[in-house]
């Protein structure tokens, strides 16, 4: 399915049938890193999986993608097939989205799920190494592609899962870099969301992996804390949807 917003085409898919659960995917990535999920949620949901703006099969809106701008594209859905009380899985980036979308409609969501994200803005020093991402892309994209996505993994999981290591590389390839750099730009300016998920009324969770190189354990426990969230800790890096695939979906299903 496509959304126009503003002049730009959106991809989304829509499956099953049943309360509606929106899927939003991290950085890098596209609607496609659900596909092992989506079939198994929509037995009894209906399964909104977008393509954020600048990957997949979704083009360029601006040349900053913020969050705020990313949560009215999932508005639009929304409220384009007048679904509600949502529920939210976000992917890093997605959970950042997600959260956003919280802030501005906190009461259509009545589940929220950070798989592998943080509420909590960047830290200077990420800022930082965001600016670097995009000078480094502005000088050699393929290889800094390449060696983002394998940083998400550990050492361990990029042997065990070097096939699907592979896949994601040659999939961003085709994702445009201005749309890369839109989403950079959005995250290193993002604002703090900490206050946003402590004050969010309904079912929240963090699910972490122990050795994430990008979302480190120990801060997501501290945040959870503060935020009132329910934590659950899997062995694994950032990408949870293919180092703990059986391990989430007894978590979500």
């Amino acid at each position: 399915m496509i959304l126009n917003y503003n002049k730009t085409h959106i991809y989304y898919e829509i499956h099953g049938k049943g309360p509606a659960i929106v899927l939003l995917h991290g950085f890098l990535e596209s609607l496609t890193m659900w596909e092992r999920l989506t079939p198994i949620l929509s037995i009894n949901k209906t399964v909104v999986a977008i393509d954020l703006p600048g990957f997949g099969k979704s083009g360029i809106v601006e040349t900053v993608h913020s969050m705020e701008l990313m949560a009215d594209i999932v508005d639009q859905i929304i409220k384009l097939h007048s679904f509600e009380a949502i529920s939210i899985i976000g992917h890093s980036m997605g959970g950042y989205v997600g959260l956003a979308y919280c802030e501005i409609h906190p009461t259509s969501v009545k589940k929220l799920i950070l798989l592998n994200s943080t509420p909590a803005a960047d830290s200077q020093e990420r800022k930082i190494n965001r600016e670097r991402a995009l000078r480094l892309i502005d000088k050699n994209s393929a290889v800094f592609l390449s060696m983002a996505i394998q940083n998400l993994f550990t050492k361990d999981s990029q042997e065990k899962h070097a096939s699907e290591i592979e896949k994601m590389k040659n999939d961003v390839l085709n994702f445009p870099l201005e749309g890369i750099k839109a989403a950079i730009s959005g995250m290193k300016d993002r604002k703090d969301r900490i206050s946003v998920l402590k004050e969010f009324s309904g079912e929240k969770l963090m699910i972490c992996g122990i050795n994430d190189p990008v979302v480190p354990y120990k801060v997501s426990k501290t945040l959870a804390k503060e935020t009132l969230t329910s934590i659950i800790k899997l062995n694994g890096g950032h990408m949870g949807m293919i180092e703990n695939f059986n391990e989430i979906v007894k978590i979500v299903t």
